[in-house]
């Protein structure tokens, strides 16, 4: 089986923030055995140039140390690393455009950074305009988490993206040799509604096994963000997989309802899939 990613992109601003992020990318990059890259964003305009140019230059500065860091960390770890600064007034835009360039298939990066007056309660600004433009799929780490070994949790609705999210799922837990579960979970409990959902999950558990993966599924009824996480957390999960999109019971704006709960509260990385990932041909 190919790797499941092998354009990796890590999106830093190698902050305190930012630490599980870099530690998981190269612990990944190990993994796969591919070369990693990195793009650093850096805050900047022709205003605050003009107005503030020791503040500007302060920033190159700081941005070149963190390159150097990042390249010295990478060389300890034994990862093939390429950094790159990119210069903008909005560093969502300087994100997607590398991934843009690079071909990513997938951007890994913090959950928040500090939090301010603007940003989300749950996920931070920042990161969560890379997602909504992101080309690929987007790993969100917690400061502290690890590369997962445990086992892995898909969690999906009835829309198309549920064979997507549960073929990336299964691709990761096959590289990885782990245990998948596939869930959904209905908010009511309704004969029609559980009749359409059962035969969701047979369909994704058959995408599953041709990825060459048996999962195992469960419907659940409740809040989705709450029972997607007290499952992950009763079954040990060490990466959630949810889908960007979706139509009914789990995923319902572009990252927004259940996916940013999930990925701003769970303690674990969550893998938000992105559908140019899944060629029509490797789908059931």
């Amino acid at each position: 089986m190919s790797h499941p990613f092998e354009h990796i992109l890590l999106a830093t601003e190698h902050t305190e923030f930012d630490v599980g992020a870099e530690r998981l990318a190269f612990d990944m990059a190990q993994h796969c055995e591919v070369p990693l890259h990195a793009v650093v964003p850096v805050l900047s305009n022709p205003e605050y140039e003009v107005i503030a140019p020791q503040l500007a230059e302060r920033a190159e500065q700081e941005a070149v140390a963190k390159i150097n860091m990042l390249y010295d960390a990478a060389a300890t770890k034994g990862v093939q690393l390429e950094v790159v600064a990119r210069r903008g007034a909005e560093p969502y835009r300087e994100i997607v455009q590398e991934a843009v360039k690079r071909q990513s298939d997938l951007i890994i990066t913090r959950r928040r950074g500090k939090r301010s007056f603007l940003s989300n309660l749950l996920v931070g600004e920042m990161v969560s305009k890379v997602v909504e433009h992101a080309p690929c799929s987007v790993l969100f780490v917690p400061r502290a988490a690890q590369m997962w070994s445990h086992s892995v949790l898909a969690a999906v609705d009835t829309s198309p993206s549920a064979q997507q999210v549960v073929h990336l799922a299964a691709k990761v837990a096959a590289q990885c040799a782990l245990p998948l579960t596939v869930v959904s979970v209905l908010t009511h409990d309704t004969p029609d509604l559980r009749a359409q959902t059962e035969a969701t999950l047979a369909h994704v558990l058959a995408v599953a096994s041709a990825a060459g993966v048996h999962a195992e599924s469960r419907i659940l009824t409740g809040k989705p963000f709450e029972q997607i996480l007290a499952t992950a957390t009763a079954l040990l999960a060490d990466l959630i997989v949810v889908g960007r999109h979706g139509e009914s019971n789990v995923i319902h704006t572009p990252f927004g309802g259940t996916t940013q709960k999930v990925a701003g509260l769970a303690d674990i990385p969550v893998l938000v899939a992105h559908a140019i990932n899944f060629p029509a041909a490797d789908l059931i």
